[in-house]
């Protein structure tokens, strides 16, 4: 829902609002004003003038009554006609001819509402100029109720009704709506702001959500995103994700059912990161960064409340991890040396995207004396042969983070994302007779019949390599991942964001 087609940008045709007190057709001044403004006040004589001289319907915010004398005030107490109207600043005068607006004077500028008004005399005694006050309907949380209750779009969720003395929050978790944390109530005008954020219809269907198979709509979006404590400028990154989770190659059905620990972990790209002001450094995988902690969890809320996903039904996993609350995070891009994630995948710099990855915990990877690249490549290849299982080979997946000091290792050797791949994946690569089953006196393995070939521990498009994280610290960070690509497994997915 763009609630901009409500109070953002003014629109010409009164006959297109259902303004019954405003004849279709009408020609001369509207004029809105409300008793609490010093200027609308100041601008009586003013009013009484005009009121002698030109066709004038005075519409007041608060008070029908006000001003004194004028015969037939609309009384806005509602705030309907002024949110039709696109009314920010009171008195707004607004010239209409055959119902058609001309021109609108926003507060008291005495040259302008002469000429507007063609009373070449008009109020000579007042000041030349006042600047007016704010509507009413530019109020705190107030263009979302008016968006609510006067726009063109009406919200299909049903209703809860909570008595007097329920407590909310608890009747949320007794519903089983909660991830086991506090929710925020989704209110009509919360839901309504959070709408705000994208110009998709409510009504348009993000995708069908797994394990229920459950049509999920931009409004159930929403509703989920409200619940998880996300902004409204969240909303299109949450959209996104939601899209990613359905699409078949990422299996989120899979994923859920396996009893191991994986869920989805999201990751940011593009400008939409400093727009929405997410942490690309200190702590970026930790708490304390209202975005990157609620977009992740919205996904998961949308999982859980939508597609019926809760653990202990088809969510099996054994242990699960923090993460399956909500992971997700931004790249560092603004100074990597290495391309992004996103543009590694394909996209453009300029597009914003999600990426879904099926990752469980993280595992750091601590390096303080590697100064030259292949020593340091090759220790954060001894971390990830230990994904999953030191003899798991072409099922396994990982996303590796590389934090700013260990990049600077790269960037002073001038090694592109492409040779580190490439020495990465030398260092990966193993005789399979040190993997078969039985070897090192290990029952785990792989089957014997691949003795003496040589195997690559990951398969393509099952690594993936972001730069994140704050500048100080030699650590760079393994996230393991559940089965590789496949029918049985889960390959990345990424999608662009749309506005």
């Amino acid at each position: 829902m763009d609630l901009s087609r409500g109070y953002n940008g003014c629109q010409k045709e009164l006959a297109a609002y259902p303004m019954t007190v405003i004849p279709q057709g009408f020609s001369g001044f509207l004029l809105i004003v409300k008793k609490d403004c010093n200027t609308c006040r100041l601008i009586q004589p003013a009013i009484a003038e005009m009121l002698l001289s030109c066709p004038l319907t005075v519409i007041s915010q608060d008070n029908p009554q006000f001003p004194a004398g004028v015969p037939d005030v609309i009384d806005d107490r509602e705030l309907e006609q002024s949110y039709r109207l696109n009314i920010e600043t009171v008195p707004t005068l607004i010239a209409c001819q055959d119902g058609v607006e001309q021109e609108r004077l926003v507060g008291w500028l005495r040259d302008d509402w002469r000429r507007l008004t063609g009373i070449p005399a008009l109020s000579a005694h007042l000041p030349q100029f006042s600047p007016g006050c704010g509507s009413r309907t530019v109020e705190p949380g107030m263009p979302e109720k008016l968006a609510y209750k006067f726009g063109d779009t009406v919200l299909q969720a049903r209703r809860i009704d909570v008595a007097e003395l329920e407590d909310v929050h608890e009747l949320m978790f007794e519903r089983g709506w909660s991830d086991g944390l506090p929710l925020v109530p989704p209110t009509e005008d919360r839901v309504s702001r959070m709408l705000g954020g994208t110009t998709r219809a409510p009504d348009e269907i993000v995708g069908v959500i797994p394990p229920d198979r459950a049509p999920c709509t931009v409004e159930k979006v929403a509703i989920n995103a409200v619940m998880a404590g996300c902004k409204p400028e969240y909303l299109p990154v949450v959209l996104a994700a939601v899209e990613a989770a359905c699409l078949d190659a990422f299996c989120m059905h899979g994923l859920l059912a396996t009893t191991y620990f994986s869920g989805p972990v999201i990751i940011v790209n593009g400008p939409i990161i400093e727009e929405i002001g997410m942490n690309w450094s200190t702590n970026a995988l930790g708490q304390g960064n209202r975005a990157n902690s609620t977009i992740g969890r919205a996904l998961q809320l949308v999982i859980r409340n939508v597609g019926g996903g809760k653990p202990g039904g088809v969510d099996r996993a054994a242990l699960g991890q923090p993460g399956k609350v909500g992971f997700c995070f931004p790249e560092r891009e603004h100074d990597s040396y290495w391309e992004s994630l996103a543009v590694e995948r394909g996209f453009r710099p300029e597009q914003s995207t999600v990426t879904l990855f099926a990752g469980d915990g993280v595992h750091g990877i601590a390096d303080q004396k590697s100064r030259e690249p292949k020593s340091l490549t090759r220790s954060q290849a001894m971390t990830l042969r230990t994904v999953k299982h030191a003899k798991d080979f072409g099922g396994a997946s990982a996303l590796l983070i590389v934090t700013p000091e260990h990049m600077r290792v790269f960037r002073e050797a001038g090694w592109s994302k492409a040779r580190f791949r490439e020495e990465l994946d030398e260092c990966l690569s193993f005789d399979g007779s040190d993997l078969i089953r039985g070897a090192a006196g290990i029952a785990e393995g792989i089957p014997a019949s691949f003795a003496g070939r040589r195997l690559a521990k990951f398969a393509p498009d099952s690594l993936l390599i972001v730069h994140t994280g704050g500048s100080a610290g030699m650590w760079s960070a393994v996230i393991g991942g559940w089965a590789a690509t496949g029918s049985k497994g889960s390959s990345p997915v990424t999608v662009a964001i749309k506005s």
